[in-house]
Order: C-alpha cells, then structure tokens, then sequence
C-alpha cells in the first residue's frame, strides 16, 4: 500500500483543505514511492495563523532553550540517518549530504547565544547616553525550498530562519518533497514548539503569491523561485512592507556565511541616559 504524507501545521499533519495528493518517489532508482499532499491557498493560509500564534513564544525564548532545542533536531536526525540517505537515492555522496545536513542544525544551533554580540553594538554618543542597538526576530518568514537541494538546501534555508526567533511557513520542493515530509516527522518528535516550522507540499507557485501579498506575513525568501518568476512575488510583496530576501545561484555545500541570518533580523536602537537630573537643581544622580 502506498503511503500518503499529510501537510505539517501547527505541529498536527491535516491533510489538505483541497483533498488533493500527487504521487511522489525517492530511493535508489525511484524504488520508494508516496503520495504527498498538495497544499492549496486555504492551508496555506491555516499555515500563516499557526506561524504567528507560535512567534510570540519563540521569540521570546532564551537563546540557550532555542540553541537546545535545534540540537535536539540534530540528534534526532542522526537516529534517522539511513532513511534519509534512502531517500536521497542511497548512493555514497547522499551519505555525505546527511552528515552535511546534520551538522547544518548544530551550526546554527551554536549561533543562537552569539547574534546579539555579532550583530548588535553599543554606540558611540555625544552626550550622557547609552545607545545600545540589537537584533529582533522579523515574525512570520515565508520560505520556498531549492527544488535541486531537498534536504541540505532545505536545511540551509529553514534553519537560520528560526534560530533568530522567528517562525516560519516552508514550501517545500514539489518535485522531490519526501525528504522534507520526513524532516516534518523530526520536528514533530522534536522539541520545536508546534507552528514554529510549518511544511506545506505541492506547487510552490501556486501558493506563493497568497503568501507573499498576506498581510500577517513579514518576510520572504526566493531562494527555491526561479529567477523569472520572483519580479511578481516582490511585487506582492511590497505591498505590506515585507522584507524579501533573493539570493543568486546557492552551493549549500560551502560553509554558511551569516547572510541569512542578518536577513530576517531587525535592529532595534534604544537610548537611556547615564543619569537622572533632579528638579530641586542638585545634578545628577
């Protein structure tokens, strides 16, 4: 009997609004096959509700709960690790891409406690001030998923997103979802809190533009759109103010650099002064 793969929103797997499957395959010669469920704009917009309700505990977490929680991700990949190579195609190099994929999460994992020191400051001032600038989550991120990367270059895409604190809503490859379908299964017995991560399946295309004019949607990422297609979804996009990330061609093979951390981060620049002056003229205190 073939297998059919839910969405995954909100930490559940519904199946999707539409009813709608499209057969799927992996393995070694294709020999792994299921039917995968094809997300219309109803889920992903049950997606969007599940991402933001998740937002305001995430971010709020401490950077150690977030960077452990990622590990455990890791850990719990690493038990799976021949099912993925599997359905990767099982050749040599897939083992390499899972190792690869593994090491990704413990990556970012590390970077949760450093990004206020990386990217915040305090600033210099003329006067008897504190200037203190540090980053904060962006919010809900839309994110499409390389179509020729489906595990490393999900990975890649997905985890720096949250390791900030945001939540995100993932549309995952059509034309190879099973990895990211099983990447559900992680996050569902992980520690990730339910509507952090939300994986919808099927045509990016046709869910895309939804999401990009939705107005509780506060960033893309095109990295997964072909070059064509991006001019419309900025479009969109610009509408609500929404921050869009677009990168050039990818070799997730290389070592990430922090531009897709600084992507979906926002800088908040607070002021207080040294001291108080009292109102009886006795200076400050």
């Amino acid at each position: 009997m073939t297998k059919t793969y839910k969405l995954f929103v909100g930490g559940k797997f519904p199946r999707s609004e539409s009813g709608r499957t499209y057969p799927a395959s992996g393995g070694p010669g294709g020999s792994i096959t299921a039917n995968v469920a094809q997300g219309s704009r109803k889920d992903a917009r049950d997606a969007v509700v599940a991402a933001r309700k998740a937002f305001g505990g995430w971010s709020k977490a401490t950077a150690y709960n977030r960077g452990q929680v990622l590990y455990r991700v890791a850990e719990i990949m690493e038990g799976r690790r021949a099912q993925f190579v599997d359905l990767l195609g099982g050749r040599a190099e897939d083992n390499g891409t899972v190792d690869a994929a593994i090491d990704r999460w413990v990556h970012y994992a590390g970077w949760t406690d450093k990004l206020a020191q990386v990217f915040g400051s305090a600033n210099p001032v003329a006067g008897p001030f504190f200037s203190f600038s540090t980053p904060e989550p962006t919010g809900v991120v839309v994110a499409v998923a390389p179509a020729d990367d489906p595990l490393l270059g999900l990975i890649s895409v997905l985890a720096p997103i949250i390791t900030s604190g945001n939540s995100c809503v993932l549309l995952a490859s059509s034309a190879a979802p099973l990895a990211a379908v099983t990447l559900a299964e992680v996050l569902a017995t992980s520690d990730v809190p339910s509507g952090v991560v939300n994986i919808l399946t099927g045509d990016p295309l046709e869910m895309a533009p939804h999401l990009a004019s939705h107005a509780d949607v506060n960033a893309l990422d095109l990295t997964g759109v072909e070059p064509a297609a991006r001019p419309a979804l900025e479009k969109a996009a610009a509408g609500t103010v929404k921050r869009v990330y677009s990168p050039g061609p990818q070799d997730f093979r290389r070592p990430p650099g922090t531009a897709r951390l600084r992507a979906f981060l926002e800088i908040k620049t607070v002021w207080h002064p040294t001291g108080a002056v009292s109102l009886a003229g006795g200076g400050a205190y």
